[in-house]
């Protein structure tokens, strides 16, 4: 199975390259599946339920979010009556929503999870116990798990992959917004890994909100609100993966980065 994964999706500049070049993306890499982090969709904040389906009809097959899952509050109405949205499966049993989907795509199917970190986040049910458990539950489907980790320490994103490697076919962080440069398939297990896959939005900004803010921000260290500019440069970073079929193992990572200073290449 053939997979590409899109970063954080940072506003209207965000949904923009993912109608842009997804059509490319397809057309390079013959994904069978498309997931994408929709998390700051809406202005940087949360989804709302048109954002969502403009993403499924754009080519999107599963978006996951993180820790701006309730901020459009407009999600309580609709993330229970979809199997494509999905938030932290570690939040709350009470949270409305669930944490893994599956995928059938030519007949082979892709389980898709995602976790939200503990570290310098808000404290939430243990992500390592929650992964292990779900896991267990999609490998009676297909020996294919995809985990979405949304975290901010790299110690803890790292420590995940290790966790999982040849329980997940990938783990990808995502969150801090910034592309690393550490794609690889984890030894003996098998697993794909990245740090974090980066963010698709604003290119000249910081973390996809407008800079003198952020700057601001950094010199007062009084409150400032952040804003998505809806104009100016824009990127889409992203990973492709590739996944045997029958034993689930990666055997292929590749990190995609379209901007300015990386145009897209076929």
């Amino acid at each position: 199975m053939k997979i590409v994964f899109i970063g954080d999706i940072v506003g209207s500049p965000g949904r923009e390259m993912v109608e842009r070049y997804l059509p490319r993306l397809k057309k390079k890499y013959s994904p069978d599946v498309v997931i994408a982090n929709g998390e700051n969709a809406a202005s940087g904040r949360g989804i709302t339920k048109r954002i969502f389906d403009d993403l499924l009809r754009s080519g999107v097959d599963v978006v996951t979010m993180g820790n701006h899952t309730w901020d459009q509050k407009e999600i309580y109405d609709f993330i229970d009556e979809t199997d494509y949205l999905i938030r932290p499966a570690n939040f709350s049993d009470e949270a409305p929503g669930k944490g893994m989907t599956s995928v059938t795509k030519n007949g082979v199917t892709l389980s898709v999870i995602n976790l939200h970190g503990r570290t310098f986040l808000p404290p939430h049910e243990d992500p390592f116990a929650k992964a292990t458990a779900l896991i267990e539950e999609a490998k009676e489907i297909s020996p294919l798990v995809f985990v979405d980790f949304h975290a901010e320490a790299t110690s803890e994103k790292i420590a995940m992959g290790w966790h999982l490697n040849g329980l997940a076919s990938a783990v990808v962080g995502t969150h801090t917004h910034v592309q690393t440069s550490d794609s690889r398939i984890l030894p003996e297990g098998g697993t794909a890994y990245i740090t974090d896959v980066g963010m698709t939005g604003p290119y000249d900004e910081i973390l996809g909100m407008k800079k003198e803010d952020v700057i601001y921000r950094f010199q007062t260290n009084l409150p400032v609100r952040f804003e998505v500019p809806k104009n100016g440069r824009a990127q889409l970073n992203g990973v492709f993966i590739e996944v045997d079929d029958k034993t689930g193992q990666a055997t292929h990572i590749e990190r995609i980065m379209i901007n300015d200073d990386h145009p897209f290449e076929m």
